[in-house]
């Protein structure tokens, strides 16, 4: 493992950790808390990055990115179907 690897898996991982309590209240409370254009441009970006971090052979932060953006992810559905 490479040190950069350690590096973006760590900061990623405090990234994940942030957002279960969003996700969480979400479901809670049946409420869309972000905006449409917040949740899919960063769904998108950290599935993009997730690709990135394959291909380099990053492969712990390659894992953690996709958690991180299959998170958003339900963000993305939680405002979706339960609107505002």
């Amino acid at each position: 493992m490479i040190w950069q690897d350690l590096v973006i898996t760590i900061t990623n991982l405090l990234f994940t950790y942030s957002l279960i309590p969003q996700v969480w209240e979400g479901f809670k409370i049946r409420k869309g808390l972000l905006t449409i254009q917040t949740s899919i441009i960063t769904t998108i970006g950290l599935y993009a990055m997730s690709v990135v971090f394959l291909s380099l052979g990053l492969t712990f932060s390659f894992v953690i990115s996709l958690i991180n953006g299959t998170l958003w992810l339900i963000l993305l559905l939680q405002r979706l179907s339960y609107g505002k």
